[in-house]
């Protein structure tokens, strides 16, 4: 009986633990193809130049991976040390998850306003030696939300020292057209469009943040459950 039931929780396990070894695998692929497609898409941040969403892709992916891996080896063999580590190393993700989420409401408002400051930084290396990725981050950002600058258009009189804004802040793009017609520009901030549009999807992240801590939770059940049972039936073999 002990034996059966053993042997249905490691298939389980296994089953569990390769879906989630296959979506690391699925996000690494996608933060290797922004890599090597995109360079460093999406850095916005002058101070975090590494978190760019290809870098946070891979290394979200590769953590996945190696849990997973650790999971399923440790189901196979029914090892009670790589059950246990699994175990841990989810349950601490777990808490890291929830203690971010918890810190982001209490210092919300303090949040923004670094935010809003770095990203101000962000603009002086606009268009820059070395700085392609957070020229593209830039221009892509202000042609889908259809904004221009971080509080205000006049963010970017700075950066030129003129009355002048990047050409993605123009309604139909072309050449130069960032320094005439100032009156066709887009003035909306796009700090505050990209928040209006976390806000109108609020439903899907918390539906996707719901299905994650479901299957940790899932997780950490069958890994704590596994290597209870573990112990069970080396004691009743002893």
């Amino acid at each position: 009986m002990a034996e059966g039931c053993m042997r249905g929780l490691r298939y389980g396990m296994v089953f569990f633990n390769l879906l989630f070894w296959l979506g690391g695998c699925g996000i690494l692929g996608v933060g290797v193809w922004l890599s090597v497609t995109q360079g460093n898409f999406a850095t916005l941040s002058s101070s975090l130049p590494s978190l760019s969403a290809a870098n946070l892709l891979i290394a979200v992916g590769t953590i996945i991976m190696v849990i997973g891996c650790l999971g399923c080896v440790g189901a196979v063999k029914e090892s009670r040390p790589l059950l246990l580590s699994f175990f841990i190393l989810l349950l601490l993700i777990f808490f890291l998850e929830i203690l971010s989420i918890v810190l982001f409401f209490v210092y919300q408002d303090q949040i923004d306003h670094y935010a809003q400051r770095d990203l101000k930084r962000g603009l002086q290396l606009f268009g820059t030696e070395g700085n392609v990725g957070l020229t593209n981050a830039w221009m892509i950002v202000q042609t889908d939300f259809r904004c221009c600058g971080v509080t205000n258009h006049t963010d970017w009189f700075e950066v030129y020292n003129t009355s002048r804004v990047p050409d993605s802040c123009c309604p139909e793009y072309s050449d130069n057209c960032g320094l005439e017609n100032p009156g066709t520009w887009w003035t909306a901030p796009c700090y505050e469009r990209v928040k209006d549009w976390l806000q109108e999807n609020l439903v899907a992240l918390w539906i996707f943040a719901l299905c994650t801590a479901l299957t940790q939770i899932l997780g950490l059940v069958f890994s704590m459950t596994m290597f209870c049972q573990a112990i069970k039936v080396e004691t009743f073999y002893a």
